[in-house]
């Protein structure tokens, strides 16, 4: 596995790979890889000759410092797994490299209300600065396709707009939800849950499950209130649950109204805020 640390140098060696006509895949990630992480390198590896996977902690995308402070790296570790999941190319850049000069980009994206609800709302600013660095990790890579997880639902949903807004023919493709045996999410964050706060954590699935069990006996909002009310425990609070359309991410009404629904959850556990999805209705 080659790793980068300069764009010059990972540019140099993408332009020798597309020479020999290889087609680019690309992961980025923020590290403290886990299982769901390396289930994008396989289908990346899957689909593409080039597997390349970024890790960068970005700065802009965090609205708490603390959180930015806090979360977890373990670089040897990311290492030691990409390599043993066949990925041929690590970028590891230093902010300097994907903001020169200390400089932001410059360029601003409209994603009307995809970014307003749900993780909008709670955290304002963060899929401006997610999709900033998306766009230029893209602008330095130069992947043909890019995988990302359906964990971050609204914010593969926002990815695919950009794309779409830059007028890229980067295919973007959607991966799984890698959970644990009792259903958690994994997530880089899991590993800052205290052992009691780690017993209560699956919770979520369990509401998640609830809401798919019942989409043929109740009506959206009263699913979304019983979520609210199964998520409603000691060492937990729910931000919010809602069950939305999945490609214009408006709330469902009436599920027959739609194709596509799904639910979406950020639950705080302790200091540690955690996201999850399922599909209810439909497929992505």
């Amino acid at each position: 596995m080659y790793l980068f640390k300069k764009v010059q140098d990972l540019q140099a060696f993408i332009q020798h790979e597309k020479g020999e006509q290889r087609s680019i895949g690309f992961v980025p990630t923020m590290g403290a890889l886990h299982q769901g992480h390396l289930s994008l390198i396989e289908k990346c590896h899957r689909m593409s000759d080039v597997c390349v996977a970024s890790i960068f902690v970005n700065p802009t995308q965090f609205n708490e410092t603390t959180d930015l402070l806090k979360y977890p790296r373990t670089p040897e570790q990311d290492i030691e797994l990409l390599h043993s999941a066949g990925c041929q190319v690590l970028f590891m850049p230093p902010v300097e490299e994907v903001y020169p000069m200390g400089q932001k980009p410059s360029i601003s994206f409209d994603f009307g209300y995809l970014s307003q609800p749900m993780e909008g709302a709670h955290r304002p600013g963060h899929f401006q600065g997610m999709a900033q660095v998306v766009n230029r990790l893209l602008e330095i890579v130069q992947s043909d396709c890019l995988f990302m997880g359906q964990k971050d639902y609204q914010q593969f949903a926002i990815v695919k707009n950009m794309l779409q807004q830059l007028g890229s023919s980067i295919q973007l493709v959607m991966c799984p939800i890698i959970r644990e045996e009792d259903g958690l999410a994994m997530s880089s964050r899991n590993m800052r849950l205290t052992k009691s706060q780690r017993l209560i954590a699956p919770n979520i699935f369990r509401t998640l499950t609830m809401a798919r069990q019942t989409v043929h006996s109740h009506f959206p909002q009263q699913i979304a209130q019983e979520a609210m009310k199964m998520l409603s425990i000691p060492g937990m609070e729910a931000e919010y649950f809602e069950i939305v359309d999945g490609v214009t991410l408006r709330p469902v009404q009436l599920f027959e109204e739609v194709d596509l629904a799904v639910a979406c959850t950020a639950v705080r556990v302790g200091e540690v805020r955690l996201i999850d999805n399922m599909v209810l209705k439909g497929e992505v």
